[in-house]
Formats: structure tokens, sequence, C-alpha cells
């Protein structure tokens, strides 16, 4: 497989889109810049980047044909986070709900919205299964996996903070950042996985 103009203006789109988001948060949350380096730069980098992660992946899936599909599937991964990142500090924004009942609410929210956002993409252009058919079967699938995804998420981020011990003398918090990272990174390869052979699969 080869990189294709859709791939091009699919890459730009949700490149710009998590740029923007992020720049948007990072300027919420007044986070200190680097030098003169303005996180608006994150508007044209962040495309680039998801050009160069698609290309990678079609570049490893002459060897590995998985990563055909990786490469983008990454790309809308870390959108789809800007997405639910970005709603959520939307209405922490506007709303002020930082904690207490309305949390949850304003969470689930954010979350749907990016699990709806991550339906579509994954649909049309990561799995190509556009005119599968069978998009009510289809759909519940994607849902229970993303389920099992997140539950699978939590339980090792929470494994590697509870019962791992801390390398290279990293401080509690970093740790927990660090449970985080490699929950995320399990999930990703466990999601990625059951979309490609339950939920997109080829007939």
């Amino acid at each position: 497989m080869t990189f294709t103009r859709k791939d091009l203006i699919f890459s730009i789109i949700t490149g710009f889109i998590t740029g923007a988001i992020a720049y948007g948060i990072f300027k919420y949350l007044q986070t200190p810049e680097f030098g003169d380096w303005s996180y608006a730069w994150l508007v044209l980098i962040i495309p680039i980047l998801w050009i160069i992660g698609v290309n990678l992946g079609y570049f490893l899936g002459r060897w590995f044909g998985f990563f055909n599909q990786f490469g983008k599937f990454a790309a809308i991964g870390f959108t789809n986070a800007s997405v639910d990142f970005g709603l959520l500090y939307l209405f922490v924004a506007y709303f002020g709900v930082v904690a207490g009942i309305w949390y949850p609410v304003v969470k689930a929210v954010s979350f749907i919205v990016a699990t709806l956002h991550s339906y579509i993409w994954n649909k049309y252009w990561v799995f190509g299964a556009g005119d599968s058919g069978r998009s009510g079967g289809e759909f519940l699938k994607f849902i229970s996996v993303s389920v099992m995804a997140l539950i699978v998420n939590v339980a090792v981020a929470t494994s590697v903070v509870n019962w791992a011990h801390p390398i290279l003398n990293i401080q509690p918090t970093g740790w927990a950042g660090f449970g985080a990272i490699i929950g995320s990174a399990v999930a990703l390869i466990f999601s990625f996985t059951g979309f490609r052979l339950a939920v997109f699969a080829k007939d």
C-alpha cells in the first residue's frame, strides 16, 4: 500500500484538529511556553507529524502488513484523545465543572463524543469499512471493544502503579504517569487488534 491523496487530506484534517485543540488547552491552562516557541505552532507541526507517521506505517507495512493500518490508527488515537480532553476542558471553562456530581456527567459526554468521532474515522479511513452495510452491529462491537480497552487500560495502569516497584528513582507522581503511559500503550494494541479482527474485519 502507498500513501494516497486521501491519506494526505485526512492526515492534515486530523492533525489540524489535534493541534488546534492542544493549543486551546495549553492556552486555557496557561502552560508556560518553551522560550519564544508558541504552542500555536502545534497547528502546523502536528499535521506534518501525522503525515510522517502514516507514511512510516506504510513503510513498515512492507514487512508487517498490519502497520499499513496501524500508522493511521495511532494518528486517530491521539486525535480522539484530544477531542475527549478538549470537550472536557470546554465544559470546565464554560460551566466551571471541575469536581462533584456533575463531573462524571460532563466526562461521560466528552467520552461519548470522542468515541463517536473515533468510530467514524476508524471506519472510513483506518479500516476502510465504509461500505460494509452492517453499521448497527458494527457500532455495538466497536463500543464493546472500546469499553474492554478502557478496562485493560485502567487495570494495567493500576497494576504498574500499585504492584511494580518504581525504577530509575522515579518519584510517586512520575510513576503514576508512567503507569498511565503503559496502560495506554497496552490498551492501544488491544483496541487495534479488536477493531481489526472483530469490528472492521473484511468478509
